[in-house]
């Protein structure tokens, strides 16, 4: 079971330690398919296990299961629907549950079933209340667990209220972020009313009295939505279903009508869910149809749909997670104005695309929308010198048939920008120059587009002072060179600290004594480890077969190898890389931006 870091880390820990190759997750709803997909980065085999005869039973049918799962298989992990689990069998072939021997099979009850081998399972089988604290206070609790509430999130305690996954309103259990939101809305009017006396003004008393349980998802980088009615009970005589199946391209969408096909009443997407909000808001408003149901049918990926997208009314919900509806993001927009209304400032004031970021898409559109209404554009400029983004000023210099033209700031302004130059584009024609070029940063009138770290060849840190970082390829180190760093360091008075990349860092230089600490260092071969730069960072380096009883190969020469061929390239973000010497993976190189393991016949990149 798994709630909180420390249970990752555990599964973590008992995944290398046991040497786990193959691993079973019992649940297969939306947290169990992310934890196998999790179980599968760990380059351990996964299996989906479901007692349901499909994987998300509440929100999606068999048509969108087969979706689903052919997404999920594509991705290499197994998926076993319907399957009763019986016993964990341990390495010992005990089934009680209570051996202490490792796990090394699933057991089930479904006839024909043979047990499944797996050193690892993770349960991921729904929502379990924490009451503990309620049970003792003498709090009335649900039959199956929870704190029963009224419509005012009142519990059976005087004054005490409870929201959330805790909550048991009308025998059940919330376990979805927007009705969360609406009870603490309910509660929150309830205390300031009747606790505290503040009159808000309210004509009735607040209430929750359920939540629409509407949702969209980005599953393992596969949309799952569903709306409204999504499976109509059997008794329900007034339903006319319309189904796009498209198996090649992995899309699902079953939208439900009335027989007269008049209003949308709930459904199901799979694959595509890009028109998600406006068919929600249909089917929750029980908006009479202007078009052939057919016309919803055809998933955008099929259609240009922006347009559709953006003219959206007001009310409509386009940020689930705050709770924020088109017309907050428009008047967000407005009072922001046409220099002032970028996407950044949009997210930040209206707090729209900063939960789960799936509406950020959508944002961007009523946006642009906006600001073209208001007789402004949506600019993609990277400030007002170059009216390019850097990847389009990246693709001019790159197409110019003599870089020689264009191997300046000053040449590159006078060309493709105007005016002097910011704090935003030199930076950025820095990094363009360094990639394209790759001279010495401090050459040549380059040291004035650097940022201080760069400049300075060290870290700037609080109260004005400098950390030297050099460069220890692989982590490797001659006893002169150890010398040497702790002479610098007690020379000029300087904190010490192992880096978690390997390195020795010098704290507390002032900056006048920069050169000299250089100066100190380079005599015993140092040199700067980019420490501060947008570059190869560091290779690091377990000790291989050099010393370690497990290594296969020489990891330590290799990452030297490696570092000395490739310090001092330039890229748009620090790059950092390492070199393991066996599957044990001491040198974490699955973590870095590239990595080598090594076999016993060369390395896995």
């Amino acid at each position: 079971m798994y709630r909180t870091i420390e249970d990752l880390e555990a599964m973590l820990a008992y995944a290398k330690d046991n040497n786990v190759k193959s691993a079973a997750v019992i649940g297969g709803g939306l947290l169990g398919l992310e934890a196998a997909k999790a179980v599968a980065d760990m380059n351990v085999e996964s299996h989906i296990i479901e007692f349901a005869p499909i994987l998300m039973c509440r929100q999606i049918d068999q048509g969108g299961h087969n979706a689903l799962v052919g997404k999920i298989e594509d991705m290499g992990l197994k998926v076993h629907c319907g399957a009763r689990t019986e016993a964990f069998v341990g390495s010992d072939g005990s089934t009680d549950n209570e051996s202490l021997a490792p796990i090394s099979a699933l057991r089930f009850s479904n006839e024909g079933w043979d047990d499944l081998p797996v050193q690892m399972v993770v349960v991921s089988a729904g929502i379990k209340p924490r009451d503990e604290l309620a049970r003792q206070a003498g709090i009335a609790i649900g039959e199956r667990g929870g704190i029963i509430v009224d419509e005012q999130m009142r519990t059976s305690a005087k004054d005490v209220y409870a929201i959330g996954e805790i909550a048991l309103y009308n025998n059940f259990i919330y376990g979805l972020i927007a009705p969360g939101y609406d009870m603490a809305g309910v509660a929150s009017k309830i205390v300031a009313k009747e606790t505290l006396g503040i009159d808000l003004g309210l004509e009735e008393s607040p209430a929750f009295t359920g939540a629409d349980l509407s949702t969209k998802l980005k599953l393992l980088g596969c949309d799952v939505a569903s709306f409204g009615l999504n499976q109509p009970p059997p008794d329900d005589l007034d339903v006319s279903e319309m189904i796009w199946n498209d198996p090649i391209g992995g899309v699902y969408r079953k939208l439900i009508f009335n027989k007269a096909g008049t209003q949308l009443k709930g459904g199901i997407l799979v694959g595509d869910a890009g028109d998600y909000s406006k068919l929600h808001k249909l089917a929750i408003t029980n908006t009479e149809l202007h078009e052939h149901p057919a016309a919803l049918l055809t998933p955008p990926s099929a259609q240009s749909t922006e347009a559709e997208e953006t003219s959206l009314d007001s009310n409509s919900m386009v940020c689930s997670c705050n709770d924020v509806s088109r017309g907050a993001i428009a008047a967000t927009i407005t009072e922001l104005g046409v220099e002032g209304a970028t996407l950044a400032a949009v997210k930040k004031c209206s707090r729209a695309g900063t939960g789960c970021g799936g509406c950020e898409p959508l944002v961007k559109s009523i946006l642009k929308e906006e600001l073209e209404n208001m007789g402004g554009s949506l600019s993609n400029h990277m400030c007002e010198h170059f009216p390019y983004s850097r990847q389009e000023l990246m693709a001019k210099i790159r197409l110019e048939e003599d870089l020689t033209q264009v191997d300046s700031f000053e040449k590159i302004l006078l060309k493709y920008g105007q005016g002097d130059g910011c704090e935003l584009c030199k930076p950025a024609v820095a990094s363009i120059l360094a990639s394209l070029v790759n001279a010495m940063i401090l050459d040549d009138g380059r040291e004035a587009l650097q940022d201080t770290n760069d400049r300075s060849l060290a870290n700037m840190q609080r109260g004005g002072t400098y950390s030297v970082v050099p460069r220890v390829p692989g982590g490797e180190l001659t006893p002169e060179q150890l010398i040497a760093l702790g002479e610098t360091a007690q020379k000029y008075q300087l904190y010490t600290k192992i880096t978690g990349a390997q390195r020795v860092d010098l704290f507390g230089a002032a900056k006048y004594q920069l050169p000299d600490i250089w100066e100190d260092l380079g005599n015993a071969g140092f040199e700067s480890g980019h420490a501060y730069g947008k570059a190869l960072r560091t290779v690091k380096s377990c000790v291989g077969s050099t010393w370690c009883r497990y290594g296969v190969q020489d990891s330590v020469s290799f990452a030297v190898k490696v570092e000395n061929r490739y310090k001092g390239i330039r890229s748009p973000h620090k790059m950092k890389s390492a070199v393991s010497g066996c599957a044990r993976e001491c040198a974490e190189a699955q973590g870095k931006d590239f990595g080598m393991i090594a076999t016993e016949n060369g390395y896995n990149l």
